[in-house]
């Protein structure tokens, strides 16, 4: 014969296991509703942050869809990413690779990295990171203009306003070449500038975007095989 208490006990974990599973049938029917509202608001929010770096007038065609799953790579932080292949009249123009800068000040620094067909940088932004407010973000495009810094550069040469070439030399054009040794901070030898106590975030960033240059370059006719 079973006692009160036992169905008191009874009672509560069969209470307890509805509740349970129409919590689970709730949350489901939820995800189902909105999962399609996620996925176009995530949609959009990719292609508004390659609208920065990849003017609409180099492609016609859907970058979300004409993608390519990359295995892990080593230059590119070494887990499996998204390459979005722009093309103009059906011909390749340009990639926008995703990049991971592995040893960020705080972690990871995850970028964007869109690269014309010739090898020339068309534009980088950051997508996440967990640098120190007010001190390591400023590579947000948001906050500075550092990250333009990579606007028209490839492996051999960068450009350059300018005012911004040593005196004596800014009469011979804004073009000039970059080599490795180049894609450092300044503090270091290099050539991109930096903000005073905050390096180790600019460098992380600086040589992950070399990396992919350097990965696209080898890799530039498996990216497009077959399509």
């Amino acid at each position: 014969m079973i006692s009160e208490s036992t169905r008191h006990t009874l009672k509560l974990a069969i209470v307890l296991a509805v509740f349970s599973l129409v919590g689970t049938v709730l949350l489901a029917l939820t995800f189902d509703a909105t999962r399609d509202n996620i996925a176009a608001s995530e949609k959009k929010a990719k292609l508004a942050l390659i609208g920065q770096i990849l003017p609409s007038s180099l492609y016609d065609n859907d970058l979300l869809q004409d993608t390519l799953v990359l295995p892990p790579q080593a230059e590119l932080g070494g887990v499996e990413s998204t390459a979005y292949r722009a093309r103009k009249g059906n011909e390749p123009s340009a990639v926008v690779l995703e990049a991971i800068a592995p040893d960020g000040y705080s972690g990871k620094i995850k970028l964007l990295i869109a690269i014309k067909q010739n090898g020339e940088i068309s534009g980088v932004r950051v997508v996440a990171h967990k640098e120190t407010p007010g001190l390591g973000d400023y590579i947000e495009a948001v906050r500075s203009d550092w990250i333009k810094q990579f606007d028209g550069a490839s492996l051999k040469q960068i450009v350059l306003s300018p005012s911004s070439l040593p005196e004596g030399e800014r009469d011979v054009g804004s073009l000039r070449e970059f080599q490795s040794k180049d894609w450092k901070v300044k503090k270091d030898g290099g050539r991109f500038d930096y903000m005073a106590g905050a390096t180790i975030t600019p460098r992380a960033v600086i040589k992950a975007v070399h990396k992919a240059l350097v990965f696209y370059a080898a890799n530039r006719e498996k990216i497009w095989e077959g399509t």
